[in-house]
C-alpha cells in the first residue's frame, strides 16, 4: 500500500486526521495507522449528539494485532457518524481519507487545531525522514 498524506488535512501524533469544513471537522485515522494495525475487525464510535473532548478517547479500533483508543483532535459535538465503517471496518483500509472517515464533529473552538501537524510534518513523523 502506498501511503498518502493528503495536504488538505491536519494530523495528530496519535494518527487521527481532521478535514475542516467551516465548523464541521471530519475525523478519521491515517493510512499509516491503518497499515500498522493490520486487519481491522471492530470499531466503536460515539453516537450522534455525544460530546467529544480534545485529547480524550472517543472510541476504539480493534485489529487482529491490537486494540487502540481513538483520541479526539478537537472538542465538540458529534453530528454524524459513519455507520458503514462500523458495520464493515475493513473499509477503512480501502479509502481512509474518503469513505473511511469515522465521525463528524461541530467543533467548539477552531484553535483546537493549532497544535496539529501538516501533511509534511506528519509524514516526517511516521516515516522518520
Amino acid at each position: 500500500m502506498v501511503l498518502e498524506y493528503p495536504e488538505d488535512l491536519k494530523y495528530t501524533e496519535t494518527h487521527e486526521y481532521v478535514r475542516l469544513d467551516g465548523e464541521i471537522a471530519t475525523i478519521g485515522i491515517s493510512g499509516f495507522a491503518i497499515e500498522q494495525l493490520g486487519d481491522i475487525v471492530f470499531l466503536e464510535l460515539p453516537d450522534v449528539n455525544d460530546a467529544v473532548e480534545k485529547g480524550e478517547s472517543f472510541g476504539t479500533v480493534e485489529s487482529v494485532k491490537a486494540v487502540e483508543d481513538l483520541k479526539a483532535p478537537v472538542s465538540g459535538t458529534v453530528v454524524e457518524r459513519n455507520d458503514d465503517v462500523v458495520e464493515s471496518p475493513e473499509q477503512l483500509a480501502e479509502d481512509p481519507y474518503g469513505e473511511g472517515w469515522l465521525i463528524k464533529v461541530r467543533i467548539d473552538d477552531a484553535n483546537d487545531l493549532d497544535d496539529s501537524m501538516t501533511a509534511e510534518e506528519y509524514r516526517t513523523l511516521v516515516e522518520g525522514e
